[in-house]
């Protein structure tokens, strides 16, 4: 099951901007790491009410881009750090 066909094509592009303010985020000194996805969540919510209108589908919408780009984050942090490590093994 694909994650991103229960989100809508306007909602697509906070994806992105979710991922940009989170790394923005993450630089700013005294954000606890584990503050900043109940951030993106907050900002998930109001983009996508801004964009869709006050609504339950807009507060979903908001859920699902947030998670969207939270797991992309996290796939390409770990795929990193996995290349990362297997680099360093093959150079020891």
């Amino acid at each position: 099951m694909d994650f991103l066909s229960y989100v809508v094509d306007e909602a697509l592009i906070v994806i992105p901007v979710l991922m940009i303010l989170g790394k923005i985020i993450k630089q700013t000194p005294r954000v606890p790491d584990w503050l900043i996805p109940y951030m993106l969540l907050i900002l998930g919510i109001t983009f996508t009410t801004f964009l869709m209108g006050l609504s339950i589908e807009a507060f979903i919408q908001g859920i699902l881009v947030t998670g969207g780009a939270v797991f992309g984050h996290q796939l390409i942090k770990q795929t990193r750090r996995a290349n990362g490590q297997r680099h360093h093994k093959d150079h020891t």
